[in-house]
């Protein structure tokens, strides 16, 4: 099968950073799906696995936490899916990405595609749609339906992948006020046409920010990049026993800023259930359905910014290189082999 990889960690820029290459086809184990790959998106993981982790003993690693696609064939032991069925979902990052024609992926981390959506505006949705969903009602502990009212969400880099769907679940099944940041006029219009109350500029003080459209302080703030750099500001910003979720891996990160405020500090990681193969990992895939199923219903939109062309690694190396300049708007997907 075919299949994009790397030998050694590399810049985007070089020949051999990201290649066409060759695979076996996999076999599916127990609760495996055997997926055949219509399309993918391309996350920041990939960018930091392929800089930072160096492949075992020459051999290919294959990158790509973002698929949608066909079960072709699924493990003795499946019972949600069978052949034929269309569906969308993260992977595993334990497990080979799915830049390939042929991926392996554990059932309970799957879902049903969106039916009104094509296989390339699916593929943009998984990993973002449950980081988003985990960091809003997991750890932030936000309840679905109106209380919360009264309630805040700053989101800082709201533009993101993470972002676009962030500002859509908490616009459209909580009560909480979405302040969303973006700091060029692009990203913040796309930002508003997602949903947010309002729109700052985080490359302002974010604090003075929000009193300009006359917010004293939020209650809670989702940090998705930049945290280190940001880190005063929101605790200026966030309200006494406020609390901070944050996805990033910030250099440093100085805790005891939080304590005189009792601020409360939550990591969001969506790879540990998968990791740790949780008692209830099976809830990735009940979310996804329920993401497929609000698609459907018109309450939530995919989050495509960039169609990058077929699956090959001249158009990854470019989306690669797209996300590591940090202009990059919504999810970069790509299509067919």
């Amino acid at each position: 099968m075919k299949a994009i990889a790397y030998y050694q960690s590399l810049p985007i820029d070089h020949a051999d950073s990201l290649q066409d290459i060759e695979l076996p086809a996999p076999t599916p184990g127990a609760r495996d799906l055997l997926v055949e790959v219509r399309a993918i998106s391309v996350n920041p993981v990939d960018t930091k696995i392929r800089r930072n982790v160096q492949p075992e003993n020459g051999q290919a690693k294959v990158l790509g936490w973002d698929v949608a696609g066909v079960v072709k064939a699924v493990g003795s032991e499946v019972s949600l899916f069978q052949p034929g069925d269309e569906v969308f979902y993260a992977g595993a990052l334990t497990r080979p990405g799915g830049n390939a024609e042929l991926h392996l992926v554990d059932e309970r981390i799957v879902g049903k595609r969106p039916q009104g959506l094509d296989f390339a505006q699916s593929a943009a949705l998984p990993l973002t749609a449950i980081t988003a969903w985990e960091l809003l009602f997991d750890r932030l502990g936000i309840t679905e339906g109106r209380a919360d009212q009264g309630q805040s969400l700053l989101v800082v880099g709201a533009a993101g992948g993470v972002g676009s769907i962030l500002v859509q679940l908490a616009r459209q099944l909580t009560g909480l006020t979405v302040i969303g940041t973006a700091s060029r006029p692009e990203t913040q219009a796309w930002v508003r046409e997602l949903g947010a109350h309002h729109v700052i500029d985080h490359s302002q003080p974010l604090a003075a920010e929000l009193k300009r459209i006359g917010i004293d302080s939020v209650t809670h703030v989702a940090s998705l990049t930049q945290t280190d750099q940001h880190l005063e500001q929101l605790v200026e910003a966030l309200a006494p026993q406020g609390k901070l979720a944050l996805i990033d891996d910030p250099a440093g990160l100085d805790v005891l800023k939080l304590k005189r405020k009792s601020i409360s500090l939550h990591w969001e990681f969506m790879y540990t259930r998968s990791m740790f193969e949780t008692r209830d990992m099976i809830e990735q895939h009940k979310l996804l359905d329920r993401v497929s199923e609000l698609i459907d219903a018109g309450v939530l939109k995919t989050t495509v910014g960039e169609h990058f062309g077929r699956i090959d690694a001249a158009n990854l190396k470019r989306a690669h290189a797209l996300l590591e300049s940090g202009k990059a708007k919504g999810k970069i997907v790509l299509e067919g082999f």
